[in-house]
């Protein structure tokens, strides 16, 4: 279990991904000739407690970019699933623009709030993502899915924008298989299923996959249960929500 996650481990690996990628252009974007400076300016402000944090951050993403540098190879792809999630959200950004989103990250923690840089509602947004597993976790599945035996030599069909009670389905020859996806950023720890999550599971039983992915803010585990309604212990919860919702008059449009 990863108890020592950095409390600023999402803008840590912003930073780490923009030095990897740019190299001394991000750097200088933030006003400094050097990256000892910059590292410097890092602890000052309190996103880091040490120099070394911050250099081993870039050591990460390293591997990942042709940019001279091996960083830690030895971990091969441990963290290629943190690239990959920057990559969905950030990955279409130059240097200016990355550098720009990171001071604007860095502000709104960190900086004078009446003071703070205006964000919208989009930068917003993807900044939340990457506190969130469920995103994470679903790429992660995406890149890994064809580890899993069962899926092997499958074909990925993504289903998530359907809102049917499972994130993708898996052809594998004559089979079809449904995959159910959740995120655990520890190496323990619950997971729920929506009522909808519940009745699909119990409807294709050992055609439906519940893959939990486990360890996702160290080297992230895919755990596979098929018809987890027979095959882990669930107790029923019930919430009840008031949802409030606007209407207009009848319009002719």
């Amino acid at each position: 279990m990863n108890e020592n996650k950095h409390e600023n481990y999402e803008l840590l690996n912003l930073i780490g991904y923009g030095l990897a990628k740019f190299g001394m252009e991000f750097v200088k974007k933030f006003g400094f000739q050097t990256k000892t400076a910059f590292y410097k300016h890092i602890v000052e402000i309190n996103i880091a407690g040490t120099i070394g944090t911050v250099k081993n951050r870039q050591d990460l993403f390293d591997p990942f970019f042709d940019n001279g540098r091996k960083g830690w190879w030895q971990k091969g792809n441990t963290y290629l699933h943190r690239k990959i999630l920057i990559d969905s959200l950030f990955g279409s950004l130059d240097v200016i623009q990355f550098a720009e989103m990171v001071k604007i990250y860095i502000e709104s923690k960190f900086g004078d709030i009446e003071k703070q840089t205006v964000i919208s509602p989009v930068m917003r947004s993807r900044f939340r993502q990457l506190q969130l597993t469920g995103q994470e976790a679903e790429l992660y599945f995406m890149n890994n899915y064809q580890s899993i035996e069962v899926f092997a030599f499958g074909t990925l069909d993504d289903a998530r924008l359907y809102g049917d009670g499972y994130d993708f389905q898996v052809q594998v020859s004559e089979n079809y298989y449904l995959a159910e996806i959740k995120g655990v950023r520890e190496s323990s720890g619950g997971i729920r299923l929506t009522k909808k999550e519940f009745l699909k599971a119990s409807e294709y039983q050992d055609k439906f996959g519940l893959v939990v992915v486990s360890n996702l803010s160290d080297s992230p585990k895919m755990t596979t249960i098929f018809d987890p309604i027979a095959n882990m212990e669930l107790s029923k919860k019930i919430v009840s929500q008031n949802q409030t919702t606007y209407h207009s008059k009848f319009i002719s449009w």
